[in-house]
């Protein structure tokens, strides 16, 4: 598919904030399914944007902005050219042996509940880790309610779990706590999701990725129980949300912030 993403973040202070220092991990790499045509990031103020690579590989900006501010926007838009790898992720330097995705967060950590989840998924389907992964993913699209919330916090997969309900972030985590949990790296994915019904979304989305013999790392999107399509646009991976959240920063000064996100995807037609 040719899709045309933007994404709007918009900071608003009822007390001008003296200062706002942010990180950004909004800019897509190139994979064998994902062809960047063109990406770029602006900020509605005078700054430098420094770019670098983080521990993970994705691309990150940093910024600085002196105040005083009533509010700041930063917008992130481009072209991508995406094809179906029926989730498998190829073409991509990986950083880190598998086994640091193994590692536990605090948002990952698997209760008693999430362990018996996986656990009983995996006596249902045998021995093959596809198959598996297949059905946790099936599974806890079954298990849980989706909650259509931009503003509502990604919480620990335990906690989702619990409650039975979350955002997709929420579903992501379960889904690597789950999968940590019978021993299987697992990790995080920010980035976006085309909707046909709507090119407007308030919120970017987020799934899993697992590493599975003979294919290497493959994605899983349980909040829909599917492996992610040409639709997808994939973006940072982390641990965790916290690893790959697309804007993280903080204010000197100020009161009264409120955040606003808009996402739009676009398929511009055509296929690769």
């Amino acid at each position: 598919m040719r899709l045309r993403v933007r994404h709007e973040t918009r900071y608003d202070y009822s007390v001008p904030a003296l200062r706002a220092i942010e990180t950004l991990k909004l800019t897509p790499r190139g994979h064998d399914g994902q062809f960047v045509v063109d990406w770029r990031l602006d900020v509605d103020h005078d700054c430098r944007l420094e770019q670098s690579a983080d521990a993970f590989g994705n691309t990150t900006h940093t910024f600085t902005v002196e105040g005083p501010l009533d509010k700041l926007l930063i917008v992130a838009e481009g072209r991508i050219e995406t094809s179906d790898t029926n989730g498998v992720v190829t073409g991509q330097l990986e950083k880190f042996p598998p086994v640091v995705f193994l590692r536990e967060t605090q948002l990952t950590a698997p209760d008693a509940a999430i362990r018996k989840f996986a656990d009983d998924m995996k006596a249902n389907a045998g021995d093959d880790r596809l198959n598996i992964l297949h059905a946790l993913s099936s599974g806890l699209s079954e298990t849980m309610k989706f909650e259509a919330d931009e503003k509502r916090p990604a919480t620990a997969a335990s906690e989702a779990f619990a409650a039975g309900t979350g955002v997709c972030q929420d579903f992501a985590h379960v889904m690597v706590s789950a999968a940590r949990h019978l021993g299987y790296p697992a990790r995080y994915v920010s980035g976006y999701l085309f909707r046909p019904e709507s090119s407007e979304s308030p919120a970017t989305h987020a799934w899993a990725e697992m590493l599975v013999e003979r294919l290497g790392w493959v994605g899983f999107d349980a909040t829909n129980a599917i492996c992610p399509t040409e639709a997808y646009v994939r973006v940072a991976v982390g641990l965790d949300a916290n690893g790959a959240a697309p804007v993280r920063g903080a204010r000197f000064g100020g009161e009264g912030e409120t955040l606003a996100v808009r996402v739009w995807v676009e398929d511009l037609g055509g296929r690769r």
